[in-house]
C-alpha cells in the first residue's frame, strides 16, 4: 500500500469523516489518492490555508471531534501557521499534515522547503517529520493520542513526498485507532486517581466558605463537564462566573449564573469575584484579561484550582488547593462527598452588584440587535465571533445555552478567525443555525473565503457591525490615549453587500431594529445572508477594567 493511502486508510479508522485541505506539489500523491476515497471523506477546499485551519478549528470546538487538516509544503504550511497558534492558546484538538520536499531534498533550501516542524515547536503540543514510510501509521494514531490527551491542542505530522509515493507493507486490520482506545483510557478509574487528602481539603474549603464563586473557564467544555459543572454548582449553591472560553459551561438563564469575568466581564461577576472568600476554578487558567493587576486579584479568597494541567496551577496565581486531573472524575468526587449548602445571603449581596443602567430598547445599539438576531436563530444555534468589539458584545448580550455554542479566539484574538471558524461550525452542526458575528476590520481580514461559503452552499448567518473602525483598538485611544485615533477609522469604501453579491451570496444593509426584524422573518436561512449593520464608531463596550488595575475598578459607561 502506498503512503498515501495509509494516511487515509489510518484517518478512515480514526473516525474522520471531515478533511479541511488545500491541494499543492508536495501533497499531489495524497490528493491523488483521496480521488477513490470520495465516498469515505467530505473534503473542502478553502481559499486560504489560514481559513482551512481556522474551519477545522471550528469544526472541532463545535462537535468535540478532532479537526483535521492537509496542507502542502512551503508558503502552504506557513499559511496554517496562525490558526495553528489560534488552536493551541485555545486547546482546541487538531492533526495538521503538510507535505515536505522529498527526503533526499531536505535541508538543501529546496523549492518550497520550509522547517515547518521547527516553526510550529511553540504552537503545537508536539510535531512529527517522519522520515520513513513505515512510520506513517503509528505517527497519525500518536497524532491522535497526544491532540485528545490530557490538554487538548493541535498536533502537526510533515511528511515528505516522496513517502506518500513509497509502499509499505500495511495491514489496516492490525491498526487500533487511538480514538477506540480512549474510551477505556477515561474509564480506567486507576489512571484518573485523585489523593482523598487533597479532596478533603478541597471540601473543607468549601463548607467553610460563605461568599463562594465558580471560576469556569473552557476546560469545562473541552472535558464535556457542563451538566457536572451544573449539578456542583446547584449543589453548593454557588454563582459561576466565567472566562469568555468557559461561556456556554453553563446555561446563561441558570439562576447561578452571572456572566463573564474579567476585564469586559460584568459589574455583578467583577465585584462578586473581588468580594468573594473562595475561588473554585474549573478548567481555567488565570489569565492577565481575567486577573488585572495580581497583587490586587480577590485578596480575601481562598483558591481551589480544578484543571488536568498541572502547569497551569501556581502559574499566575497562588492557590490553596489544587486537584489535577480530568475534570469530571474530580466534579463527580467532590458532588458525592459534599453536603448541600445554602448562600442566600451572598446570592442577595451579588445582585446589589448590578448594573442598573438601561438600553433604549429602540436604540439600533448591538445589545438589541444582538437580542433580535438570538431571538430569530433561538437557544439551540451555534455562535461564532471574530475578535473586538462585536466579540465582547455577543458575549456580554447573547443567551447562551449549555454546551459547545460559543466559538471564538480567546488566547490569540485572532481576527479574521470568524469566517473560517463559521464554516467548520457549520459543516459540524448541519442541523443547527450558526451565526457568524464580525466586525468591518476583522473581516476584511479573510473575506475571501465567502468564495468557500458560495462553493459549497454552507447556510451561515453573517450579522457584520460596521463601524468604519478597528473599534476596540479605538476605543483604547479614545481612553488611554487621549483620544488620538491613530490609523483606526476605516474608510467608507467597501460594499459589503455587494461584495457578498459577487460571490452569489445575498445581503441587505440595515440601518434599525424594525427593518432588521422584518428582514428576518423574510428570508431563507438556509442559504448564506450577510447583514451589513452601520452602528456609530462611538459605541464603546462597557464595563472595562483599566490594563493593569483591580477588577473592582471596572469603568462603566
Amino acid at each position: 500500500m502506498k503512503g498515501s493511502k495509509v494516511v487515509l486508510e489510518c484517518l478512515k479508522k480514526e473516525g474522520v469523516d471531515t478533511i479541511f485541505g488545500y491541494p499543492g506539489g508536495a501533497v499531489i500523491p495524497l490528493y491523488d489518492a483521496i480521488y477513490d476515497y470520495k465516498e469515505e471523506f467530505s473534503h473542502i477546499r478553502t481559499c486560504h490555508e489560514q481559513g482551512l485551519v481556522h474551519a477545522a478549528d471550528g469544526y472541532a470546538r463545535s462537535t468535540g471531534k478532532t479537526g483535521v487538516c492537509f496542507v502542502t509544503s512551503g508558503p502552504g504550511a506557513t499559511n496554517a501557521i496562525t490558526g495553528i497558534a489560534t488552536a493551541y492558546m485555545d486547546s482546541s484538538p487538531l492533526v495538521v499534515i503538510t507535505g515536505q520536499v522529498p527526503t533526499s531534498l531536505l535541508g538543501k533550501d529546496s523549492f518550497q522547503e520550509i522547517d515547518i516542524t521547527g516553526v510550529t515547536l511553540s504552537i503545537t503540543k508536539h510535531n512529527y517529520l517522519v522520515r520513513k514510510a513505515k512510520d506513517i501509521a503509528k505517527t497519525i494514531k500518536e497524532a491522535f493520542k497526544v491532540a485528545n490527551t490530557g490538554r487538548k491542542g493541535p498536533v502537526l505530522i510533515d511528511i515528505p513526498k516522496n513517502l506518500f509515493l513509497e509502499e509499505v507493507d500495511f495491514n489496516i486490520e492490525d491498526y487500533i485507532p487511538y480514538m477506540r482506545e480512549k474510551f477505556f483510557i477515561e474509564n480506567d478509574k486507576e489512571s484518573n486517581k485523585i489523593s482523598d487528602e487533597d479532596i478533603n481539603k478541597a471540601i473543607d474549603l468549601i463548607n467553610k466558605s460563605k461568599r463562594p464563586v465558580i471560576y469556569a473557564g473552557g476546560g469545562v467544555k473541552s472535558s464535556c463537564g457542563e451538566k457536572l459543572l451544573d449539578d456542583f454548582s446547584k449543589k453548593i449553591d454557588t454563582p459561576v462566573l466565567n472566562t469568555l472560553m468557559g461561556l456556554g459551561g453553563i446555561d446563561r438563564n441558570s439562576e447561578l449564573s452571572i456572566g463573564m469575568v474579567g476585564m469586559h466581564g460584568s459589574k455583578e461577576s467583577n465585584l462578586a469575584l473581588s468580594n468573594s472568600d473562595l475561588i473554585i476554578a474549573i478548567g481555567a487558567r488565570f489569565s492577565d484579561r481575567v486577573v488585572g493587576k495580581v497583587s490586587e486579584f480577590a485578596k480575601k479568597a481562598k483558591i481551589i484550582h480544578i484543571d488536568i494541567d498541572p502547569s497551569e496551577v501556581n502559574k499566575n496565581i497562588s492557590t490553596d488547593v489544587c486537584l489535577i486531573g480530568d475534570i469530571k472524575d474530580i466534579l463527580n468526587k467532590l458532588i458525592n462527598k459534599l453536603s448541600f449548602k445554602n448562600n442566600k445571603d451572598w446570592k442577595l449581596e451579588i445582585k446589589t452588584y448590578k448594573d442598573k443602567s438601561v438600553l433604549n430598547k429602540d436604540e439600533f445599539h448591538p445589545e438589541n440587535i444582538l437580542k433580535v438576531v438570538n431571538t430569530k436563530v433561538g437557544k439551540d444555534s451555534v455562535v461564532v465571533t471574530d475578535v473586538g468589539q462585536h466579540q465582547m458584545w455577543t458575549a456580554k448580550y447573547w443567551d447562551f445555552s449549555q454546551g459547545n455554542t460559543f466559538i471564538t479566539s480567546a488566547g490569540l484574538g485572532t481576527m479574521g478567525f470568524g469566517l473560517g471558524a463559521a464554516i467548520g461550525s457549520k459543516i459540524g452542526n448541519k442541523g443547527k443555525n450558526v451565526v457568524l458575528v464580525t466586525g468591518d476590520g476583522s473581516f476584511r481580514m479573510n473575506c475571501n473565503e465567502l468564495g468557500t461559503v458560495s462553493k459549497y452552499n454552507i447556510p451561515i448567518i453573517i450579522l457584520l457591525f460596521n463601524n468604519n473602525a478597528l473599534g476596540m483598538v479605538r476605543q483604547w485611544q479614545k481612553l488611554f490615549s487621549d483620544g488620538r485615533y491613530s490609523e483606526t477609522d476605516i474608510d467608507d469604501n467597501l460594499d459589503y453587500v455587494m461584495l457578498g453579491k459577487a460571490y452569489g451570496i445575498n445581503g441587505y444593509k440595515v440601518d434599525n431594529l424594525e427593518e432588521l426584524k422584518n428582514i428576518l422573518e423574510e428570508v431563507d436561512l438556509d442559504k448564506p445572508i450577510i447583514f451589513e449593520c452601520n452602528i456609530n464608531k462611538d459605541y464603546d463596550v462597557y464595563p472595562i477594567v483599566p490594563p493593569n488595575d483591580a477588577l473592582e475598578n471596572l469603568i462603566c459607561n
